[in-house]
This record gives structure tokens, C-alpha cells and sequence, in this order.
């Protein structure tokens, strides 16, 4: 091979080769779409004659067929796989005709179009897997709404709540980061075809019917941005990485709860391993799978986003092909993370009894206690926080449950107060119980069993809404696909 001839041996191998498996494995359908869209737009606007195109779609049938059945390896002999269609055009046309289909068009919004044709299928299926967590999230709050915990603050125990209302947290997180996933699609659905290489062109195109063929919302107008942003690449993975992170935060408390010392929270023999040497040992790995996973997607989306990092505004490589495959990864393992999530959530349960004895022993409801004596006593805050302190430290050194302390409570008060409280014994234990504590906090957004079924009301009526864009977006796609195959099927019907 001389030194001028095209492609160099290594380029090949370790370039344009990989770039055409890639193109089989991702885009082949994309890029046939849009082969037959381009010409049912061309025979409208009369840019080709009826005659022209029915040939070029009777033989682009063929060469789709062909190409399916022989599964082409990369030989050089053509630099990618699109020149490879227009070549087997060219053979079956001639050079004139095969060539007429690539009028008013360049790879550059051809490419820009099928990836984000692409992106598209990934997003909606990983928008579909985040709504089936936010299912499994919601229907597993409303099962353990009145399910006491243990809520912790800086690794420690704070008050006791309700896992219904720790999931409906994460669930208010999650509703969000689907919101800005599909804001993100949203940008997914602007067509550049027609764009051309950079600056449209001299010939008759119709943009709007491109887009509509394709499945489009509409056009991406500005056809230097058509070649040159790549905001719904990195607006896309940005949104991703949110979710991730997020989750990421849920995962690594369900790894805490299930830890032998503080045992909140149970995984069942189907999600657990046993150790390969010592027998009494339960491990719950499936969550620690989850969570170097939602890492590891945090990091292949930040992969991509860091590639744009300082690239010219302008048609590059660092945006294509190579770099879109890459990215799929993060969709990947993204899945595997909301399905397993899903299923561990829905399995899991909280060990009430340890839940009981954690609270017991860090004497958790003691706000409550002051808050009780602000309202009934009408003492200062400060005051009564000083009292229910000097209780806890007391019950605490004891050994003692914070219900078991009223002789120290009293002993505080009166030396506080200098008279004896009006809170008896019984009152007393029912005020420091964790039901009471939940119940009393009855405010919106609290963990009160009615505040949480009017929060579930309304997170049930976003995961519907959400659902029913996804899949409005779904049929909208498919019934593109039918009239685009059925418009393209007529074109065969015209040859002379």
C-alpha cells in the first residue's frame, strides 16, 4: 500500500472499522428512516421526479435486505457505512441515479438526526423504567405509611418517623429527576435534517415534513446549531447523572439500615448471599451492587458530558459516533439500577423490634417532650429543652427508655420550674411514645398517617401525568413509522 492511499491500515483498524460495527449494531434502522424519508420529501417537493424515486426506493429495499442478510465486515474499500448504501445504489442504478437520493442533504444532519433517533429509544425506556421505581416506591409508602423508624441525622439517631414518609422523600426526588430527564427528551425531539452541512440549502426542501416523517415534534431551526450544539447530548446526560446521584444517596441509607448494628432494615433470603466461610453471615450485596452501578452511570455520564469540554463550536468528531455508543453504557447500567432498585424495595421490610430498641436507647421522641411542655406548661423552648435534656441524660445513664423516665422528668421540672408539672405519668408516656410523635406532626409534608395520604394522592396523579407524556411520545413515534413505511411503499408504486 503506498503511503497515500486511503484508508491508512491502522486508521482502519482502529477507527473506521469499530465505527462501522458501531453503525450495525446502533443506527442501521436510523439511517434507513431517514434514506426513506429524504426521499419521499425529495418526489413532494418535486426535487426528483416520480419515476427516480421509485427506482431508488425499489432498489434501497433490496440493498437493505441484502445488507441484513450478508452482514458486511469493514473492508476499506468504502470509508463508512453510509457511502457503502450509496455505493450498492450506484451499482444497481448507475452512478446518476444512485447517486440522486444524497440531493440537498450531508452526513453531517443525516448523523445528528439518527443520534438523536436513537437517544430517543434510550430515553423513553429508561423514563418508563423510572416510573416503574416510582410505582414501586409509592404502592411500598402506602403499604408501610404507619411502619415506625428510625430517622437518622448526621449518622446518628434524630426522631422517629414513618418509612412511608422516608420513601415518599425519595419519591419526591425521584418525581423531579424524571421531570428533568424528560425536559432533557424534550430536546431530543427537534429534527436537523435539512440543516445540510452547515447553512440549509439552494434546493426546495420541506424541513417540517422531514420532521414529521421522522417522528419529530418539529424542526431544530437554526441550521448552524443543528450541526453544531450538542446541548441535547449533554443536557441529556446531565439530567441522567441527577437521578443517579440521587437514588445513589437512598442506596447507600438502605446499606447503613441493613448493617448488623443497627439492623432497621431486612433484605430477604432471595436478595441476600451467605458467605463462602462463615455460615451465619448475611450479606446483603444486591445493595451494594446498586450502588457502585448508580456510580458507575454517574461516571459514564459524566464521560460524556466532559468530552464537549472545550470543543470548538462547530461539526467535530468528539460529539459522533464512537462517542454516542459510549454513552449508551450509562442507559445500561441506569437500567439494571431502577429494575433492581425496584425489586429490593418492593421485598424489603423494617425490623420493627430493633426499630423499637434504637429508639429506646437514643431516647428519640424526647423533642416531643419539650414541645409538650411549651404548649401545656407554657414554658420558653429554651426552658423545656433544658428539662427534657437533663431527662434523657438521666434515663440514658440509667439504661433506662425514655417512657420509663417520669421520676427524672419531675425531678427536672421541679428543679427548672420550682412546682411539680401537671403532665401525670400516663400522659407522660403516651407523649413520648414514637406514634404519638408521628401523629402530632400533622402538617403538610409531615409523616402524620393524613398528611401522607394526601402527599400520595399527588404523587400518584404526577407518575400518571409523566406516564401518559412518555406515552403519548411512544405512539406519536409509532404511527410516524407506519405513515413513513406506508408513504415509502407508495413511491415504489410509481415507476413507470
Amino acid at each position: 500500500m503506498g503511503q497515500h492511499d486511503f484508508p491508512h491500515e491502522v486508521y482502519k483498524n482502529t477507527v473506521l472499522a469499530p465505527l462501522f460495527e458501531g453503525v450495525k449494531q446502533h443506527f442501521v434502522l436510523p439511517l434507513q428512516q431517514i434514506n426513506k424519508a429524504h426521499l419521499v420529501m425529495l418526489k413532494s417537493t418535486g426535487i426528483l421526479q416520480p419515476d427516480q424515486c421509485a427506482q431508488i426506493a425499489t432498489a434501497l429495499s433490496a440493498i437493505e435486505q441484502d445488507l441484513a442478510d450478508s452482514n458486511p465486515q469493514y473492508t476499506g474499500e468504502h470509508e463508512d457505512y453510509f457511502f457503502l448504501v450509496e455505493s450498492e445504489l450506484k451499482r444497481v442504478l448507475g452512478a446518476d441515479l444512485g447517486g440522486m437520493l444524497h440531493t440537498a442533504r450531508s452526513r453531517n444532519d443525516m448523523d445528528h438526526t439518527l443520534f438523536k433517533m436513537r437517544l430517543r429509544v434510550h430515553a423513553d425506556k429508561l423514563l418508563i423504567q423510572s416510573l416503574a421505581l416510582a410505582d414501586a416506591l409509592l404502592e411500598k409508602a402506602a403499604a408501610e405509611r404507619d411502619t415506625l423508624i428510625v430517622a437518622y441525622t448526621h449518622g446518628q439517631p434524630a426522631q422517629p418517623s414513618t418509612f412511608g414518609h422516608y420513601l415518599c422523600a425519595a419519591l419526591e426526588v425521584l418525581i423531579r429527576d424524571i421531570a428533568r430527564l424528560r425536559e432533557a427528551r424534550i430536546h431530543l425531539d427537534h429534527c436537523p435534517m435539512g440543516a445540510a452541512a452547515i447553512t440549509t440549502s439552494g434546493f426546495a426542501i420541506d424541513r417540517h415534513q422531514m420532521a414529521d416523517l421522522l417522528g419529530f415534534e418539529g424542526v431544530l431551526l437554526n441550521s448552524y446549531g443543528c450541526i453544531a450544539s450538542v446541548d441535547y447530548v449533554t443536557g441529556l446526560y446531565s439530567a441522567m447523572k441527577l437521578m443517579f446521584l440521587h437514588l445513589g444517596r437512598l442506596i447507600q441509607d438502605f446499606q447503613f439500615w441493613t448493617a448488623f448494628e443497627v439492623g432497621q432494615l431486612h433484605i430477604p433470603d432471595s436478595l441476600v448471599q451467605v458467605s463462602s466461610i462463615m455460615p451465619q453471615k448475611r450479606n446483603p450485596v444486591p445493595v451494594e451492587h446498586l450502588r457502585h452501578l448508580a456510580s458507575t452511570t454517574c461516571g459514564r455520564c459524566d464521560g460524556i458530558v466532559n468530552t464537549m469540554h472545550n470543543t470548538p463550536f462547530a461539526d467535530m468528531n468528539d460529539s459522533e459516533g464512537e462517542v454516542q455508543i459510549a454513552g449508551y453504557a450509562a442507559f445500561d447500567s441506569g437500567g439494571r439500577v431502577l429494575e433492581l432498585l425496584a425489586a429490593l424495595v418492593s421485598e424489603c421490610a423494617v425490623q420493627s423490634d430493633r426499630v423499637a430498641v434504637n429508639s429506646d436507647r437514643a431516647c428519640i421522641t424526647v423533642t416531643e417532650l419539650a414541645d409538650t411542655l411549651v404548649r401545656t406548661e407554657k414554658l420558653s423552648f429554651r426552658q423545656s429543652h433544658e428539662i427534657a435534656a437533663s431527662t434523657a441524660s438521666c434515663v440514658i445513664a440509667a439504661g433506662l427508655p425514655l417512657a420509663q423516665g417520669f421520676d427524672a422528668f419531675c425531678t427536672a421540672f421541679e428543679k427548672s420550674v420550682s412546682r411539680v408539672p401537671s403532665l401525670g405519668s400516663d400522659e407522660y408516656a403516651r407523649v413520648v411514645s414514637a406514634r404519638h410523635f408521628v401523629q402530632v406532626r400533622s402538617r403538610p409534608g409531615g409523616p402524620a398517617p393524613e398528611m401522607l395520604d394526601q402527599a400520595m394522592a399527588d404523587y400518584r396523579k404526577q407518575i400518571a401525568a409523566e406516564l401518559a407524556r412518555v406515552q403519548s411520545s411512544l405512539a406519536r413515534s409509532a404511527q410516524s413509522s407506519e405513515h413513513l413505511q406506508s408513504a415509502f411503499e407508495e413511491l415504489k408504486g410509481l415507476r413507470d
